[in-house]
C-alpha cells in the first residue's frame, strides 16, 4: 500500500459490497416493476402491494404488539433492520401540529420522511418514476408489518417525492383488522 492510498476497514468494504449487489438487485426488480406495469397496468400497483403486505406480516410475525403508534413504528423499523432493507424513515412533526400523532377522521396520523429508500434509489438509477408498484410494495409492507403489530389496517400515501427524500401520510385506521 502506497503512503497516499487510503484504505476502507474491512467492515466498511463489506459494506459497500453488499449495498453494492442490493442495488443490482433492485435494478433487476426495477426492470421487472416496469415491465409489469406496461403489461398488465394499474392491476400491477395491486399485485405488488399484496406481495408487499405479505411480506411485512410475514417478516413482523412474533413482533410484540401494541396500541402505541410510536412503538409500533419502531419495531416495524427494528423489523426492516433486521431483515437488511434500507427503508430508513422517522417520524416528521410538522410546525402547525401540537403533537406527533393527530387523530383524524378514521383514525391516527403521522407525517413520515423516507431518507433512505432502497426503492427510490433503484428509480431513479432504473429510470423510472416514483408512485408506482415498488412504491405500493412499500405501502403493503409497512400495510401487513402494522396490521400485525397493532392489530388495525393502515394507509401510506405519498405526500412528496424527491431525489433525497419522500414525505408520507400513515394512518392508522379506528377499529380492528378483520
Amino acid at each position: 500500500m502506497s503512503p497516499n492510498s487510503i484504505e476502507a476497514p474491512e467492515g466498511a468494504a463489506a459494506l459497500a459490497t453488499q449495498r453494492a449487489t442490493l442495488q443490482e438487485a433492485m435494478t433487476f426488480l426495477g426492470a421487472v416493476a416496469s415491465g409489469m406495469e406496461q403489461a398488465v397496468g394499474d392491476s400491477a400497483n395491486n399485485i405488488s402491494y399484496l406481495a408487499g403486505k405479505n411480506l411485512g406480516k410475514r417478516l413482523s410475525d412474533g413482533v410484540p404488539k401494541t396500541d402505541d403508534l410510536e412503538a409500533a413504528l419502531t419495531a416495524t423499523r427494528a423489523v426492516l433492520l433486521e431483515n437488511n432493507y434500507l427503508w430508513r424513515f422517522e417520524p416528521f412533526k410538522p410546525h402547525d401540529r401540537p403533537s406527533l400523532v393527530q387523530r383524524v377522521e378514521g383514525g391516527d396520523e403521522i407525517m413520515l420522511v423516507f431518507r433512505d429508500c432502497m426503492i427510490r434509489q433503484s428509480l431513479f438509477r432504473f429510470g423510472h418514476a416514483q408512485k408506482g408498484s415498488l412504491c405500493n410494495m412499500m405501502f403493503g409492507f409497512f400495510a401487513g408489518a402494522l396490521q400485525n403489530v397493532m392489530g388495525r389496517e393502515s394507509t401510506l400515501e405519498i405526500v412528496h417525492t424527491g431525489e433525497n427524500a419522500c414525505y408520507k401520510r400513515l394512518i392508522i385506521k379506528s377499529g380492528r383488522a378483520t
